[in-house]
């Protein structure tokens, strides 16, 4: 094997993390072009490239404690956050565009895409709705969390997730925000169409969303054609769930997020790289 740059080690510890070698290596050139920048102060480096690698990566596929980071790298914790938050912008930039994803489902072949979302549990949040209720308190979960839409692939991959809403935000209203509108020339009802899939918290959606049909008024039986069209639906986002345990079993950072909440954006596109790229490389 060679070394990354050259004379620097090769980055340790591949099999402790469940991440191909590959995939550290090509995150390992991210984070050292960004470290090249000259706002970034190139010339007062605590540690190596490779050093905050591992410490980033081990904080997003473990959450360990960012104390226990800084004293592993032998550096102080301060230095600790800012490379914390260094590294996660720099994978975090890669993220892809959704109009660019949807355009690789088409060249594909993909039929349909999933559309779910999924709530990330924050400490307790301050802040208020212009209503005076808690931004950040989901009714539905009963939790604080923030509000991240995702889009996976026929086989539960997640391709695209969304930047984050406050999670008093209702799935519905944070997809118009942030995705319905550059679904919609994509789903439409025309030739070589790309479908979305979604439960049914997305009635209402628009033109090429699919959701299940509710039940009639009376608590009445679904007529058959309408029944077979739910378990249809339903077989078919059947795999989606996997995109769930993919981000938040896999990488625990997702699993509970103590910085400031807005910061679920960059930490959730740092993952969705590293899971791409980690897809790629197997």
């Amino acid at each position: 094997m060679r070394s990354l740059f050259p004379g620097s080690p090769l980055v340790s510890h591949p099999a402790r993390l469940s991440i191909c070698a590959l995939t550290l290596k090509a995150v390992t050139g991210l984070v050292a072009r960004a470290r090249r920048s000259p706002s970034a102060r190139p010339w007062q480096r605590a540690a190596t490239v490779h050093v905050q690698v591992l410490l980033v990566v081990r904080w997003l596929r473990w959450r360990i404690d960012l104390l226990t980071l800084a004293r592993d790298a032998g550096i102080s914790i301060a230095t600790a956050y800012r490379y914390l938050h260094e590294g996660l912008e720099a994978i975090a930039d890669q993220a892809p565009e959704l109009n660019e994803v949807l355009q690789r489902a088409h060249r594909s072949g993909e039929v349909f895409v999933c559309l779910d979302g999924t709530l990330v549990p924050t400490d307790r949040v301050a802040a208020r709705t212009p209503r005076g209720n808690d931004a950040w308190y989901s009714g539905k979960h009963r939790h604080h969390g923030g509000n991240l839409q995702v889009i996976t692939d026929s086989r539960g991959f997640p391709i695209w997730i969304s930047p984050v809403s406050p999670g008093a935000t209702h799935d519905l209203a944070a997809a118009r925000t942030h995705a319905l509108g550059a679904l919609y020339p994509h789903a439409a009802l025309r030739p070589g169409r790309l479908a979305v899939l979604a439960d049914a918290g997305y009635r209402g959606a628009g033109i090429g969303i699919h959701t299940p049909f509710h039940r009639p008024a009376g608590n009445q039986d679904l007529d058959p054609d309408n029944r077979a069209h739910n378990q249809l639906i339903t077989a078919l986002r059947a795999p989606a769930e996997r995109a769930h345990a993919l981000l938040t079993e896999r990488w625990a950072a997702l699993r509970h997020v103590s910085l400031d909440p807005w910061r679920i954006t960059t930490i959730a596109a740092a993952v969705l790289v590293l899971i791409t790229l980690d897809r790629g490389h197997r």
